[in-house]
């Protein structure tokens, strides 16, 4: 009894493994998604809205879901008094601490890296040149992690089940 009990265990385990592997590939693109969608309320708040960064920032922050909500509000936090850092910094510091929070890869860090050191360093103008450019970019990121997706997330859920079954006609 003991045996059939910690066998139904790993196979749970495996399962689970395999459904929170699956999750992640779900969560990446609707993360990129929202991304894109921060990226695109920044420009118009740049453009039309006269907005200083720090406050840009902050609102766009509290418009959007976590865990884009914490980056976007601690960037905002790092680039406002006492800090006073410049966009580059503060959205450096942002990613390092709330980046694993999201289902995103290295490739969309290193966009919002590539942005961040072109905010409030150019005229409105050249600043929407950098936020399309990154925009089209997260948009192929986007069509990527949809593909992924489509390969990967059935296949993450089948794989754990068959995982924690493996284990199982291995130990016993």
């Amino acid at each position: 009894m003991l045996k059939l009990f910690g066998a139904v265990l790993v196979v749970l385990a495996g399962t689970l493994a395999g459904f929170q592997r699956a999750r992640q590939y779900a969560d990446r693109p609707r993360n990129i998604r929202s991304l894109i969608a921060a990226l695109q309320r920044l420009e118009t708040e740049i453009m039309y809205g006269f907005t200083p960064l720090p406050e840009a920032l902050r609102r766009i922050g509290q418009q959007c879901k976590e865990p884009l909500r914490a980056l976007f509000v601690q960037a905002a936090e790092e680039m406002s008094p006492p800090h006073d850092r410049s966009a580059e910094e503060a959205f450096g510091r942002a990613m390092e601490a709330h980046w694993k929070a999201a289902a995103l890869k290295g490739a969309e860090k290193e966009v919002i890296r590539q942005l961040s050191c072109t905010l409030g360093t150019s005229d409105r103008s050249n600043q929407s040149n950098h936020i399309a450019l990154a925009l089209q970019q997260l948009k192929q990121e986007e069509t990527a992690a949809r593909e992924d997706q489509g390969k990967y997330e059935t296949m993450s859920k089948s794989l754990g089940l068959l995982l924690g079954a493996l284990i199982v006609i291995l130990i016993f």
